[in-house]
């Protein structure tokens, strides 16, 4: 069988390049078994893999819950995590230019860490999410700091229309002097959506304009459905 790098690196990265481009977002080919998906997302049980939980619902962050896993994380939320980030850093460096901002993300995710942890954002940021009928999130972004990289990916692991109805994600973006525009996902098991984390170039009359992007999760009308967020920078 197929480690999770390879099959990272087998995707049509020229195509998900270019719809990530042109939307802010795309979703990939099956890159989890559905046995996989499980033993991830039973690990949301295993309390002692985690650096904190949160309900959203306490903090006005919508309803449901995840958790931050703690380092040292799990080796297939590594593997996943070292595997994306240099298939999505020629994105990152390219939006960086049209922008005409810093690109200060060296080649490896090692190296890149090094400069998050000596820049005092030492804390893991790969999540494991959890709702439930009627839970959802509302529109944010993932900071944490100073030092971001542009790009996420969040991994389904569980089935829409099977295993839970509604949930879809949602990237919502500001047009630069103009209405917002929205993009709605469905995520599928074993699936993984590229998405923007903060802003992306958008052209405009006067060349490239920072579009401002944030992403949500609409109601779970029925069912459960999990999914891992891998962050590729570290928090404060």
């Amino acid at each position: 069988m197929t480690t999770v790098t390879q099959r990272v690196n087998a995707l049509n990265w020229p195509t998900l390049h270019a719809e990530t481009d042109a939307a802010g977002c795309a979703q990939s080919e099956q890159i989890l078994t559905a046995e996989e998906c499980g033993q991830i997302a039973d690990m949301y049980e295993e309390v002692e893999r985690f650096r904190s939980t949160v309900d959203m619902a306490r903090h006005r962050f919508g309803s449901g819950q995840y958790r931050y896993f703690d380092y040292p994380l799990p080796e297939v939320v590594a593997e996943l995590r070292a595997a994306f980030y240099p298939k999505l850093l020629p994105v990152a460096r390219d939006w960086a230019v049209k922008l005409r901002q810093p690109s200060p993300w060296p080649d490896t995710l090692d190296e890149w860490l090094d400069m998050c942890h000596d820049a005092g954002q030492k804390r893991a940021t790969p999540i494991l999410l959890s709702y439930r009928a009627n839970d959802w999130n509302a529109l944010h972004r993932d900071l944490y700091g100073d030092l971001v990289f542009p790009l996420q990916v969040v991994i389904g692991l569980d089935r829409p229309g099977v295993d839970h109805e509604g949930g879809e994600f949602m990237l919502v973006e500001q047009r630069p002097r103009a209405q917002s525009r929205g993009t709605v996902t469905t995520l599928r098991q074993g699936h993984a959506l590229i998405f923007t984390t903060r802003d992306r170039p958008v052209r405009s009359t006067r060349g490239w304009s920072t579009g401002p992007v944030r992403h949500g999760v609409s109601t779970i009308r029925r069912g459960t459905r999990r999914t891992l967020g891998l962050v590729l920078h570290d928090a404060e």
